[in-house]
């Protein structure tokens, strides 16, 4: 991984871009000298929704569960509780 400036970056996008998709870099972006963001090769960011995805769908079935063992709370009460009722 290579860490380049900002407006080096924006200097040579096209450049970028390229080291990117056909090399498989990845780049992270500095301003200052602090890392701001990265760019990185569509698989990299598919292989990262991914694991998202079943981040979310485990803590769905965690939630699903305990709703399944302790109950739900009505929509009428949380709204009492936070005063919007």
């Amino acid at each position: 991984m290579i860490r380049l400036h900002a407006s080096k970056v924006r200097e040579g996008f096209s450049d970028a871009i390229n080291r990117v998709a056909y090399s498989g870099e990845r780049i992270v972006l500095e301003r200052r000298g602090r890392a701001m963001a990265a760019i990185v090769p569509l698989e990299d960011l598919e292989f990262l929704q991914e694991l998202e995805n079943r981040t979310d769908l485990e803590a769905a079935r965690v939630a699903l569960a305990d709703v399944r063992k302790h109950g739900a709370v009505p929509w009428k009460k949380i709204k009492a509780d936070l005063g919007l009722a």
